[in-house]
């Protein structure tokens, strides 16, 4: 399947734009819904769990298959060495901040709706390139610094309360709640900027395929998910209700969408240009915010709407590519990884700590 196929006459850089929209707002509409019933919650360090088991599962037999079209047969001791290899130590720190950062998001949407979230979440661009900057001494261009600033300016409005507001005890404990949610959304992208440039100085130089990364990372992941999560913040409540605990069929949707959501991108994004990613960024936002108006009863405000389109606006001017310099193409083009797949620099490690082929930063 070349970059300039079609699946049902459609370009595969249309499919991949339609996939990058409805995995970004579909996992956090579900993510959402699957928290409104207060008095029956589930176990959100459970649904972690499962999320990267069920990307392990997946993992591995993509890395199986790969190792299959390489090789012509399946060699189990070859893909444990490859897995297990001297340097995999390294990716135990990416996966225990991803998993601490995927247990803030279940917090985060949990206290926000929808579309707050979504914006708000859109600062890990931001994180993301100041660890680049401090981490790997990148430089970034004029436009790219003035569109962060846009961008933390829009997040900002986005906050802003509506002058009519009553002031009573529920408004007082909505206002907490959004306060622990907008500081649960701020550990995540932090870290999903330390974590991110972490990878990305992992992946450099190394040998091992997308797939074989992605294994080790969700590997590593399986142990703080189950030591720090559902032993330690949820262990009483577990061990009294049991694991699968108030689970449904939003909530399984909910835990499928954080797990293949990634990896569907990953297959697919590097068909799309960075400005079609930036695009499908910015109508995953505006997806989100429909539904919250439609489904969540959203109230519209003008400072959201200001808010919210100079976000959109700065997530699209720092997806434009730079204009390209004779000295930095080496170090700026993308690199194979000797394996068919490629990979980029560091905003192409998603939010769920799943490395994108060719990849972006879809988001939650």
């Amino acid at each position: 399947m070349s970059a300039g196929g079609t699946i049902f006459g459609i370009p595969l850089k249309y499919v991949s734009l339609i996939t990058l929209c409805i995995q970004n707002s579909t996992l956090v509409i579900v993510m959402r819904y699957s928290r409104l019933d207060k008095e029956n919650l589930y176990y959100t360090s459970t649904a972690v769990f499962l999320s990267e088991l069920t990307k392990l599962l997946i993992c591995l037999y993509m890395a199986g298959r790969n190792q299959i079209h390489e090789t012509g047969r399946f060699n189990i001791p070859e893909l444990y060495s490859q897995i297990f290899a001297p340097d995999s130590w390294k990716l135990m720190i990416p996966a225990a901040l991803y998993t601490i950062q995927n247990n803030l998001q279940y917090v985060a949407v949990s206290m926000l709706d929808a579309a707050t979230f979504q914006v708000t979440y859109q600062l890990k661009i931001l994180t993301t390139a100041l660890c680049s900057v401090i981490m790997l001494k990148t430089s970034l261009t004029g436009i790219k610094w003035f569109s962060l600033v846009l961008l933390t300016f829009g997040v900002a409005l986005v906050q802003m309360p509506s002058g009519d507001s009553v002031e009573s005890k529920e408004d007082d404990d909505a206002t907490m709640e959004k306060i622990v949610g907008l500081g649960a959304v701020a550990v995540a992208c932090v870290i999903s900027g330390i974590a991110g440039v972490y990878f990305e100085m992992v992946l450099k130089g190394s040998k091992a395929s997308v797939w074989i990364r992605n294994v080790q990372l969700s590997f590593f992941s399986l142990f703080p998910a189950l030591i720090m999560g559902v032993w330690w913040k949820d262990g009483t409540g577990v061990w009294e209700n049991g694991f699968f605990y108030n689970y449904n069929y939003i909530v399984l949707s909910a835990i499928a969408c954080q797990a293949i959501g990634g990896i569907i991108v990953a297959m697919v994004v590097k068909y799309a240009d960075n400005i079609l990613k930036g695009f499908a960024t910015s109508i995953s936002i505006i997806l989100s915010f429909l539904a919250s108006v439609y489904l969540f009863e959203f109230i519209v405000t003008s400072t959201f709407l200001l808010g919210a389109t100079l976000v959109l606006t700065a997530t699209y001017m720092y997806s434009k590519p730079d204009p390209p310099k004779q000295e930095s193409l080496s170090n700026n083009k993308e690199k194979d990884d000797g394996y068919g797949y490629d990979y980029a620099p560091a905003n192409n490690v998603n939010g769920n700590g799943y490395t994108s082929v060719n990849g972006s930063e879809p988001q939650v």
